[in-house]
């Protein structure tokens, strides 16, 4: 054998192969891995010998679902997250901080606060923002971004009034008189304000990109897909996240799920297939990023009341959300899109959002059969047994937000979903008896980036206030682990590639503190990630 760049000894590998064999030895040359050993390596020349001393080496985690740039530019912002803002007094006074250190040309903007967490249980409005600053504008984005709030300033800017049409699928909040509170709901309607909100450059775009990258590295992630390029900036998204792996600023391998109005029509991509676009993805990072998906939504959040359910909402006998698009126009868009080579991720919260986005996919698939299609559906959270047995039998594949059920878990049981369908909340073991592929992911910036909390949340399904909602869909560590490296592989067509510690795969690890698959189930958020490594390269060390 040649000399190895790097020899990883004494260490307890979840090498996680179609075995879960358990090594101890393994060593790389040139990104690859050119041999892994149960026990001690063969006498072996190497540049570099590390002793993990019994430490668990894994393949590097994978996320299949989180918003890197979006996280990124929130890192600039106030937080106005709760912890540890208890009211909308407390949201006031971090503006009144951010506006101190904002350009007096620029927007004050944050992120991050809940309604339904503070004191007072609801948004805040544009004549609180006013109070505290009233002569420049003001955005704050919801937690789950589905949601933000303006001041009269902003609202001014963008040219907004009470007599704005609402677009479909969102609206703007509206006191009895008819007056704006400044509250925008959803999507549709938050583009009324970003578009008016002036953007960092591209360059900056890539440096934000890179600074938050570090953040990732610290998690043991080595790939990352971001679900929605193109969704605030458009196409300038793109450009920033190209540019971020041309400078060499990100050294994650990076996967792109980008928005269906840039393919569509007047969008920069309009005339691309999917392997037309795939292809000047790699001609462009060398390599180090691919087109996932083509990004879809069809609802929006149980939390904000607006995933559409098919059952009322616990809270409210005459609510059930909203679909964002026609079924008709729906199923039209995504066959164009199918027809083109696009695989597609469409948001679904709802089991009403769900059952359009199957039926859409279903649509598709009658007109153009299309094997290993693994069109997505993404976060899943009210999925029914019927759901994911046409999952199944289409090859729709998932990707689960589980970190819902630690975060908003007690209030979908009291006020949203109500005790019966929060049990089945994220319904993961459902997915395995079925031996539907799937990944979890923290949708970051909506919860921290963390695979192991996933991870500890799959396998727990403990709430925020110490609560297990639904024991029955409990996964096991080891199932949990797959899900977010090696199924995060195979979701991404890359399981030759990538995702297990197997000769001839690229040298993307992590090192843990303690093997998640045998320490106490509650421990498993706590364990420490202490180095990461892609391709063979040492990017992170605690």
């Amino acid at each position: 054998m040649t000399e190895a760049d790097l020899l990883i000894t004494n260490a307890n590998i979840l090498t996680l192969d179609e075995k879960n064999t358990i090594a101890q030895s393994v060593a790389i040359k040139d990104g690859k891995i050119i041999g892994c050993w149960l026990e001690s390596a063969p006498s072996l020349s190497a540049q570099e010998t590390i002793d993990l001393n019994g430490k668990t080496l894994i393949p590097g985690f994978i996320d299949t679902h989180n918003h890197l740039l979006m996280y990124a530019q929130f890192r600039k912002q106030a937080d106005c997250s709760t912890p540890p803002n208890e009211s909308i007094a407390d949201i006031l006074e971090r503006v009144k901080e951010q506006a101190e250190v904002t350009d007096e040309k620029e927007w004050i903007l944050g992120r991050g606060y809940d309604n339904t967490l503070l004191k007072e249980n609801r948004h805040p409005t544009r004549e609180e923002l006013d109070s505290v600053v009233s002569d420049r504008p003001v955005f704050l984005r919801h937690i789950s971004v589905h949601f933000g709030v303006a001041n009269s300033k902003a609202l001014e800017i963008a040219g907004i009034d009470q007599n704005t049409k609402d677009p479909k699928g969102g609206h703007l909040g509206r006191y009895e008189n008819r007056q704006l509170d400044g509250v925008f709901h959803e999507l549709p309607a938050l583009e009324l304000i970003q578009k008016h909100i002036p953007t960092p450059t591209t360059d900056e775009l890539a440096e934000y990109i890179g600074e938050a990258t570090e953040d990732y590295l610290v998690e043991g992630i080595t790939t990352s897909s971001d679900a929605g390029v193109g969704l605030d900036y458009g196409a300038k998204e793109f450009d920033a996240h190209i540019q971020s792996l041309k400078k060499g600023v990100n050294p994650l391998h990076m996967r792109f799920l980008v928005l269906h109005h840039l393919l569509g029509k007047n969008g920069r991509f309009e005339e691309y297939s999917a392997s037309q676009l795939d292809e000047l993805i790699r001609n462009e990072t060398n390599g180090r990023a691919r087109l996932d998906s083509a990004k879809m939504f069809q609802d929006g959040s149980i939390q904000g009341l607006t995933g559409a359910l098919r059952e009322p909402y616990y809270s409210d006998e005459n609510l059930y959300g909203e679909l964002l698009h026609d079924q008709e126009d729906f199923n039209q868009e995504i066959f164009d899109l199918h027809s083109r080579g696009f695989r597609i991720a469409t948001h679904g919260n709802g089991d009403r959002a769900i059952g359009s986005i199957i039926e859409a996919y279903k649509n598709a698939l009658e007109k153009q059969p299309k094997k290993n299609h693994q069109h997505r559906i993404e976060h899943l959270q009210t999925a029914s047994e019927q759901d994911l047995d046409t999952m199944k039998e289409q090859g729709i594949i998932a990707s689960f937000f589980i970190n819902h059920v630690f975060y908003w878990g007690d209030r979908h049981k009291n006020i949203f979903l109500g005790p019966e369908r929060t049990a089945r909340l994220n319904p993961l073991k459902d997915a395995v008896d079925r031996n539907l592929l799937f990944t979890l992911h923290s949708d970051c910036p909506i919860t921290p980036i963390s695979p192991l909390f996933s991870i500890w949340a799959a396998v727990n399904r403990q709430s925020r206030n110490g609560e297990v909602l639904g024991e029955e869909q409990q996964i096991t560590p080891l199932q949990s682990l797959r899900s977010m490296t090696i199924d995060g592989a195979r979701l991404n067509f890359e399981e030759d590639e990538v995702g297990s510690i197997e000769v001839g795969k690229r040298a993307d690890f992590a090192v843990l503190s303690d093997d998640p698959t045998t320490i106490d189930p509650m421990k498993i958020k706590d364990i420490e990630v202490l180095k990461t490594i892609i391709d063979g390269k040492v990017v992170f060390e605690k």
